[in-house]
């Protein structure tokens, strides 16, 4: 007889009996950003490849690919970074799909850095949780890149909108479940005391440049975006939450010439003028050791 395939999600419940555990302590492992989890759909789940991934990098100790990681930059989309990629003439690439999705890669060996900003809020921080937990024995460093001014971005011709409260009735453009964005934004809203049924959603959007255009083009009201983008677009911006947005670098890539050109770039003061004209970054730190194991 031929055997199911493998569900690609797991339930607590399913993944509480793989791992021969209580339903609380998996609940505590997805808090606390130990196990690869999505609420997608208000409830959480948990991807059937990533935790089996997880489960070997845990018995054996993550291993380092055999083979060289390739000029590319992971992880959650940042337009200081990206137009920094392109102004140092690096010759790096880039595979913007959320900070989940750029820490699954890094683990695989997909690329040399990742760009992170992944919400913790038992510890009132960022990224460092996650990243000690999953890259526990890997010969990686997570450095600081900058602090950036996150809220709601609207069009300022719409109705008013004064907070989170407000966003009832509003089409919103959403991000990707991957996304460290949409893990913030879900934290603020239920923070808020909002149910996720009581909002409108419009097509996911899978950067922060697609997010704030679809706004300024008038198929959504609101997004959950950066302050920058948001004066590009001389949109409407309500500030929310000052987040970190950190970069998880592979050493042994750190002094192949793409990383070395663009980290020289990033502390050239070119890179800090272009920072403050932007608006919603604060670049001081960067380059600060946030984790070294």
């Amino acid at each position: 007889m031929t055997q199911a395939p493998s569900p690609e999600f797991l339930t607590v419940k399913e993944l509480a009996e793989l791992l021969r555990l209580k339903e609380r302590k998996v609940y505590d492992l997805a808090s606390s950003g130990a196990v690869p989890c999505s609420r997608a759909t208000g409830k959480l789940l948990f991807p059937n490849k990533e935790i089996r991934d997880w489960i070997k990098r845990e018995s054996i100790g993550l291993g380092e690919p055999d083979t060289p990681r390739p000029p590319i930059l992971l992880g959650s989309h940042d337009p200081l970074l990206d137009w920094a990629v392109r102004q140092s003439r690096c010759g790096m690439a880039s595979y913007f799909d959320g900070s989940l999705d750029g820490l699954a890669r890094f683990h695989k060996g997909e690329g040399m850095l990742a760009g992170l900003h992944i919400h913790e809020p038992e510890t009132a921080g960022w990224n460092v949780t996650r990243v000690s937990n999953e890259c526990r024995g890997a010969n990686v460093v997570l450095i600081g890149f900058a602090l950036r001014q996150r809220g709601l971005v609207f069009r300022k011709d719409g109705p008013p909108l004064s907070g989170l409260q407000d966003l009832p009735g509003f089409r919103i453009a959403p991000r990707q479940p991957e996304s460290g964005t949409d893990g913030v934004f879900r934290y603020l809203v239920g923070q808020a005391g909002i149910a996720l049924a009581e909002l409108t959603l419009t097509e996911t959007l899978r950067t922060e440049t697609e997010a704030v255009q679809a706004v300024a083009r008038g198929v959504a009201d609101v997004t959950f975006g950066l302050e920058p983008l948001a004066q590009d677009f001389q949109l409407g911006f309500l500030p929310l939450i000052e987040e970190r947005f950190d970069l998880l670098i592979d050493r042994r890539s750190w002094f192949e010439p793409q990383m070395q050109r663009l980290m020289t770039f990033c502390r050239s003061e070119a890179f800090r003028e272009k920072a403050e004209a932007m608006g919603g970054y604060d670049v001081s730190s960067i380059g600060q050791v946030r984790w070294n194991p």
